[in-house]
């Protein structure tokens, strides 16, 4: 059967949940791991899987992403791939902007040239995992599905945010609801003793959860997106149900949804544990991302621990306890930085800019001399002087002053925001 696959990356709405990182750029462009973006992960999981016709939808703050996109994911004429990004635009048939999910990709059907026997992948581009997507169209094929769900089994307690199923041991989707509140609707969606069995360890009281990544045949696509619904997993999927044939694939491996500040920083810290929950270090099945050719850190002294660096940074007589830290990272002497997340800088500063700097009584890029920093993310471009202590302890939700704001119990310096010196932020 001649079937090419047509993949279809969600940029997502405002991104309210990761604010302030998202105040100057979409979800998918916000910096992961030191050196990558979070778009690169879906786009890596395509290329991995043979699929190269990538499309990219999205709305807000695109600016960066278009930079990112255009600088990374340039192919050959000959084997016909492409990551394409299609913002919401204004045509005949209507003006307004993505109302979900589903609007989204019906705005953009008359620009994928979908074949009867074609798939629609439609992925998330804020999630965290490695999946070779070659499996999850087998079974899709296999089975003779019109719509598959990837499912991820988790505990009773973890999905009120998230898409929930019950799934009979032929994988068939009996009911599914979106974001379950009521104790009794999750009990009643707990997976039986076959599909259970078949999961690494056997675990109890699991449900399975729908990743929010869905294989569509093209033409069943096509029927769901005729009416006016704008969601997938609000109305198109629960209309669906008895319809056609709804099956899940049951992922088994490391996933994370990074949806807030909290997931955002406890997933890059989690990189610098001995054995991390996901690999980069695969030449298998690599990351891609941007190529900088950036010289190697340099570290001068410093007592270093539990760190991952992206590269082309330089760390002074300092000591950076389980960190992440970005391309261009620059870190001052009598530094101490514990539980700190920084996203680096864009490029480096010249001897003039200092002298400007100097002038304008602004710090360089990155953190000055004698700072105490915890439980931290510092954003691109950030300046923080010397003497400089920031820490979340004490402070609401929603607490900000200057360019430092607090979230989910973590204290950020937004982009390009400036810390003068002598700040202390501390219980």
């Amino acid at each position: 059967m001649d079937q090419n696959v047509i993949s279809v990356i969600m940029g997502g709405g405002r991104g309210t949940r990761l604010y302030p990182l998202t105040k100057e750029r979409c979800k998918p462009a916000v910096p992961l791991a030191g050196k990558y973006r979070l778009v690169d992960i879906p786009i890596s999981n395509c290329l991995n899987s043979g699929i190269n016709r990538i499309h990219l939808l999205s709305q807000f703050n695109t600016a960066s992403l278009h930079n990112h996109i255009q600088s990374t994911y340039q192919f050959d004429p000959f084997g016909g791939g492409y990551v394409d990004i299609m913002s919401a635009e204004q045509t005949d048939s209507g003006e307004t902007w993505y109302q979900g999910t589903a609007d989204a990709v019906r705005q953009n059907l008359h620009h994928f040239n979908d074949g009867k026997n074609d798939l629609f992948l439609i992925l998330s581009g804020d999630q965290l995992y490695r999946m070779d997507f070659r499996k999850i169209i087998e079974h899709h094929n296999r089975l003779g599905s019109d719509l598959t769900i990837a499912a991820k089994a988790m505990h009773k307690s973890e999905v009120t945010g998230l898409g929930v199923m019950r799934v009979d041991d032929d994988y068939s989707i009996q009911e599914f609801v979106e974001k379950p509140t009521d104790p009794a609707v999750i009990e009643s969606l707990i997976i039986g003793d076959k599909l259970r069995s078949t999961l690494d360890g056997n675990p109890d009281d699991v449900v399975l959860a729908s990743m929010g990544i869905y294989v569509f045949s093209a033409r069943v696509m096509r029927d769901a997106l005729s009416g006016d619904e704008t969601d997938f997993g609000k109305e198109i999927i629960p209309g669906l149900l008895g319809k056609v044939s709804l099956n899940s694939y049951i992922y088994d491996d490391y996933w994370e949804d990074i949806g807030t500040v909290a997931a955002f920083f406890d997933a890059n810290l989690a990189l610098t544990d001995e054995l991390p929950p996901f690999n980069f270090f695969d030449d298998k099945a690599p990351i891609y991302t941007r190529a900088r050719y950036l010289p190697a850190t340099k570290v001068n002294g410093a007592e270093v621990s539990r760190t991952l660096f992206g590269g082309g940074s330089i760390i002074s007589q300092s000591k950076v306890t389980h960190c992440v830290i970005g391309v261009r990272s620059m870190i001052g002497t009598g530094t101490e930085l514990q539980d700190v997340v920084m996203m680096g800088a864009d490029w480096y500063e010249t001897d003039e800019d200092r002298q400007e700097n100097a002038e304008l009584q602004r710090p360089n890029f990155g953190v000055g001399k004698n700072c105490k920093i915890n439980s931290a993310i510092i954003d691109k471009n950030a300046r923080i002087g010397d003497d400089v202590e920031l820490s979340p302890a004490g402070k609401p939700d929603g607490w900000s002053e200057g360019d430092l704001y607090v979230r989910d119990g973590i204290i950020m310096v937004m982009k390009n925001g400036i810390v003068p010196s002598g700040t202390k932020v501390r219980a």
